[in-house]
């Protein structure tokens, strides 16, 4: 016996009203290829593979569509928190990633926004499988350097300070950090920068210029280029397209045009 409102009938109108409006949901193959990235900890797949799905073929759970968003997205970070544990991340670090996203979720004023937090939300899943997996490999000498790094993300250093407080010669310490984490030093340190300035952007009144500064770029426009090239956009662009009050204004400019 079906249970509640599910059907037969109801799923056959379902199924018509998805017709009439050329609706079709994701193939098993589309929705399952992201986590597939996600617990391999590959951050260039699941970011290739979420643009080409957020915002099409996600199905209708309420008539509301801010809570359509919200319900969906919901079923979206559980199925990343699964995967990010079979990933090698903790399980009460992943459970609670899960829950700040959906109170951030929750908090979001459009489906616009709840829709923005589906590629930033399984980045940071993905990265954070990707820094587990290190961890299990790499020596105390790169862990090391990984947190001084994270610690320090707001001064000039080089390889070779750490080197010093660790008491290694840099040469040895430079050549263990790439061939454990992938990536030289440098790569490293810069892609860190430019991942803390995207949330400084999303979340802060910060300018360009101070977010620069802070996170000691020798520039602004140096900042500009780098960030240019890891992301795809300007700094000055990504905050227009991605952040909350950006799109909160977007939300206000259209209701403005219907009324």
């Amino acid at each position: 016996m079906p249970l509640g409102h599910v059907t037969r009938g109801a799923l056959a109108h379902l199924a018509f009203l998805q017709r009439e409006n050329d609706f079709r949901h994701h193939t098993y193959e589309q929705e399952t290829e992201q986590f597939h990235y996600l617990r391999l900890g590959d951050v260039e797949g699941v970011a290739r593979v979420v643009r080409g799905l957020v915002g099409e073929g996600t199905g209708t759970l309420s008539p509301d569509p801010l809570r359509n968003a919200q319900y969906l997205f919901v079923a979206y970070v559980t199925t990343a928190t699964r995967y990010a544990i079979e990933g090698g991340l903790p399980q009460n670090e992943a459970y609670n990633i899960s829950d700040l996203y959906i109170q951030q979720a929750d908090r979001c004023a459009t489906p616009e926004a709840v829709s923005a937090l589906v590629p930033e939300m399984m980045a940071y899943f993905t990265r954070r499988v990707a820094e587990a997996r290190k961890a299990h490999v790499a020596s105390r000498p790169v862990t090391r350097c990984l947190d001084e790094i994270d610690l320090h993300l707001h001064e000039v250093f080089h390889i070779g300070d750490i080197a010093e407080l660790l008491g290694l010669n840099p040469s040895y310490l430079s050549t263990l950090f790439k061939r454990e984490t992938g990536c030289t030093f440098t790569d490293y340190v810069r892609r860190r920068r430019v991942e803390a300035a995207r949330n400084m952007l999303l979340y802060s009144d910060y300018s360009c210029a101070d977010i620069a500064h802070f996170l000691a770029f020798s520039s602004q426009s140096y900042f500009n280029r780098v960030f240019q090239r890891e992301t795809g956009l300007s700094p000055g662009a990504y905050r227009a397209r991605y952040s909350l009050r950006s799109l909160e204004s977007l939300r206000d400019a259209r209701a403005d045009e219907t009324k």
